[in-house]
């Protein structure tokens, strides 16, 4: 692929109340700038996936498949309130089918299994659907950036060799972003540093959360809207800059301009990450059999257990009637 910069950390209006690019519009800004491929990246979710992979490939744009997750403080089954009630995040892309379908079932889990106030994934899960999955260390609230801003340099160092053993020797990259937060550029040099102590590469984002830099206002409304706040209120959440724009790759270029390859290293990511989704083709669920079925076949097995329960409905001698209702039920 010929490109110097590709996001891979972008929020489309399917990360609610929150990203602001609508998937109408992100393609042809994406050509507007001179790109040709975009990553989704939304809060702990994938109902916008395929939406946004219609919208890239009608305007020749290739979509990368990922989630921004939300990590648990424990495990994701612990629910004690003040322990377990913040979350970190990890950007995971999909490199292939395989990638995919895991992070389904990661983003699954965290709904059905780890929800406490938001869906969450622990490190079982992590190592369980590693597969075919490229990381991203994330934003500030990214568990190796939180270390970092609390000075426990060893444990962020541990935590992101742990990271690396899970996703693999480059397929997990500490995510470098400038966003005129002092925070930000303390967390990056510390990055760096352990770049270098440990060999995981360096990547560059933006957080993207709206399309222009003239859309911080609107963006900013909407986080009004999440969080019930007045606008005028100085004390309510909001973003420290409007830098969380879809920036060109010129302006990504000198922004990391000491650190080439954490601009090369996006577009060494969009070239591995090729998911193609099929339509129209029915897919379904395949069924596990019970012990000691494993050699029956699945219809077979149904119509078994079919048989026996019209025998404790109707008797050993079933109507011929409820017979052939079954056999008609069967036979769909």
């Amino acid at each position: 692929m010929a490109q110097d910069y590709v996001h891979l950390h972008l929020h489309t209006e399917y990360s609610l109340l929150d990203g602001a690019c609508r998937t109408r519009d992100l393609p042809t800004r994406i050509r507007e700038l001179g790109m040709d491929s975009v990553a989704i990246t939304d809060h702990g979710a994938m109902f916008g996936i395929v939406d946004f992979y219609r919208k890239c490939r009608d305007k020749g744009v290739k979509p990368i498949l990922g989630c921004e997750v939300y990590t648990a403080a424990r495990k994701r089954t612990d629910r004690e309130p003040g322990k377990d009630s913040e979350q970190g995040h990890l950007v995971l892309l999909a490199r292939d089918h395989e990638g995919y379908r895991n992070l389904v079932q990661l983003v699954s889990a965290g709904y059905t299994e780890g929800f406490y106030y938001k869906p969450r994934v622990d490190r079982e899960l992590l190592e369980a659907h590693c597969r075919g999955l490229t990381a991203l260390s994330a934003c500030l609230s990214g568990d190796i950036p939180r270390l970092l801003r609390a000075g426990r340099l060893e444990e962020a160092k541990n935590l992101a060799l742990q990271m690396q053993a899970i996703y693999g020797s480059g397929h997990f990259f500490l995510e470098l972003q400038s966003n005129g937060i002092p925070e930000q550029n303390l967390v990056n040099s510390l990055l760096v540093k352990l770049s270098l102590e440990t060999g995981i590469p360096l990547v560059a984002t933006n957080d993207v959360h709206y399309l222009r830099k003239e859309d911080a206002r609107m963006h900013d409304i909407l986080l009004c809207v999440q969080t019930a706040s007045n606008i005028n209120d100085k004390e309510r959440m909001r973003f420290p800059s409007d830098s969380f724009y879809l920036r060109s790759p010129e302006e990504m270029q000198s922004l990391f301009e000491a650190f080439p390859d954490a601009i090369s290293n996006s577009a060494r990511i969009a070239v591995e990450c090729n998911v193609e989704i099929e339509f129209g083709k029915l897919r379904l669920p395949k069924f596990k059999m019970p012990p000691g079925k494993e050699n029956q076949s699945p219809e077979a097995f149904l119509r078994e257990i079919s048989m026996q329960g019209l025998r404790v409905r109707y008797g050993e001698q079933p109507a011929q009637e409820a017979c052939r209702r079954l056999e008609d039920e069967l036979s769909v």
